[in-house]
């Protein structure tokens, strides 16, 4: 148990800087950024709306409770993720380029996947799974 807690914040750490530097970076606009995007085809604009979405979402993964905003949080990492590779091959990117953002999405899958029953969404009652008195709001008679 103490294994995949010492995963688990190894990689949200790593989760969370990724996003807050590289969201940081996207809202400084600074020439390198903007080199980038103009690169992979986006406005310059785009970097703003990254930017602020990365931050967002890092502090989400990071911060206590809250677990709902924090599957938005992961499946906003997994898409950036997902359409930064495949960015960079439709670009004629370098496999470097392509496998940054991957191997990124393997540590935000393992930080998902290894996350405290605390940080997780409480699994839904199904009606099947309950008695049939309460799934139809009958009264129970003994």
């Amino acid at each position: 148990m103490k294994a995949k807690a010492i995963g688990y914040w190894v990689a949200t750490g790593l989760t969370g800087f990724a996003f807050l530097s590289g969201g940081a970076m996207d809202l400084s606009r600074s020439p390198q950024v903007l080199e980038g995007m103009s690169h992979l085809g986006y406005p310059a604009y785009f970097a703003a709306i990254l930017g602020a979405w990365k931050l967002a979402g890092a502090v989400a993964v990071l911060a206590p409770r809250f677990p709902r905003l924090k599957e938005w949080a992961y499946a906003g990492m997994a898409f950036d993720l997902t359409g930064a590779a495949i960015s960079h091959a439709s670009s004629g990117d370098d496999g470097g380029k392509i496998m940054t953002p991957l191997v990124l999405l393997a540590i935000v899958a393992a930080s998902w996947a290894l996350r405290p029953e605390s940080r997780k969404l409480a699994a839904p009652v199904v009606a099947a799974d309950r008695p049939a008195s309460a799934a139809t709001g009958a009264p129970q008679t003994a």
